[in-house]
C-alpha cells in the first residue's frame, strides 16, 4: 500500500507540473505565444526531489500547496471556456488525486512506524 500511494502521488505531482507548463506555454495560454503564467509551475518543482526521495516532510507541506492549484483549477473551470476549461478540470482533478494519495501515503507510513525513509 505504501508503494502504490507513493507512485500515485509522484505521478500525479509530475503530471500536474507538466500540465501547468503545457497549459500556459502553448496549449491555451492567456496571451498568444505563451504567458508568464507558466511560472506557476515553479513552486511545483521545489519539492520534487523531496517527494521522489520519500521525505515525509515534503509530503506534509505539499498537501497544503496543492490546494492552491485545486483552487485555481476550479475557478478557471468555472470561468474559462473551450480547451482552457478542460485543462482547468484536469488541474483540479490531478490536485485531488495528489491530495488523496498524499494523505494515504502519510497515514500508511506513520501506521507502519516508518517516520524516516
Amino acid at each position: 500500500m505504501i508503494r502504490a500511494t507513493y507512485l500515485l502521488a509522484c505521478a500525479s505531482w509530475i503530471l500536474l507540473t507538466l500540465l501547468c507548463v503545457a497549459w500556459e506555454g502553448f496549449l491555451a495560454p492567456l496571451r498568444p505565444g505563451g504567458s508568464l503564467m507558466t511560472l506557476k509551475a515553479l513552486p511545483l518543482l521545489v519539492p520534487l526531489f523531496g517527494l521522489l526521495r520519500e521525505r515525509l516532510y515534503s509530503y506534509r507541506w505539499t498537501s497544503l500547496l496543492v490546494l492552491a492549484y485545486f483552487t485555481e483549477g476550479t475557478v478557471r473551470a468555472w470561468s474559462d471556456t473551450g480547451l482552457s476549461r478542460a485543462l482547468a478540470v484536469g488541474e483540479a482533478s490531478l490536485s485531488v488525486v495528489y491530495f488523496g494519495a498524499c494523505l494515504l501515503y502519510i497515514r500508511t507510513r506513520l501506521a507502519a512506524g516508518l517516520r524516516t525513509p
